[in-house]
């Protein structure tokens, strides 16, 4: 359901979260490594999260990666709006520029059950809590 992008985009600010409640700050190169991700291609997602203030940036010694406020939930929600765009849960399963209920399209009840859950849960998950489950060793952060 997600691009890649986005799948890219919370696996590196869950890495970046566990790497800040250590004290370090990753660069992009370490997050590239650590989440299996192109180097160049993960250098951008973090662009991108940065401008939409999602995580913050330090060059140099002692730069990297950071949150500003560790405490401060971040949604799962906030990371795809950020990256695939508001419209993401509006969208039609079937492709479709306009379906609704008037104009269903032949998937467009059953989407309609998948989509409400699934943004339930992306509102409920954070980054924190994905982090905490991966520091439980409840789940992993990459595939090695």
């Amino acid at each position: 359901m997600l691009e890649k992008t986005t799948e890219y985009a919370i696996r590196a600010l869950v890495y970046i979260y566990i790497q800040n409640m250590q004290g370090k700050r990753p660069g992009f190169k370490e997050i590239a490594k650590k989440i299996d991700s192109p180097e160049q291609f993960t250098g951008k997602v973090l662009q991108n999260l940065a401008r939409a203030e999602l995580v913050s940036s330090m060059k140099g010694r002692g730069g990297g990666f950071f949150f500003d406020e560790p405490t401060n939930p971040i949604t799962l929600f906030k990371v795809i709006e950020a990256i695939e765009g508001k419209e993401y849960f509006s969208k039609c399963g079937f492709g479709l520029k306009r379906c609704d209920v008037n104009n269903p399209c032949p998937l467009h009840d059953d989407y309609a059950h998948v989509r409400d859950s699934f943004f339930k849960m992306v509102n409920e998950r954070t980054i924190q809590s994905l982090a905490h489950k991966i520091n439980k060793h409840e789940a992993t952060l990459n595939r090695l």
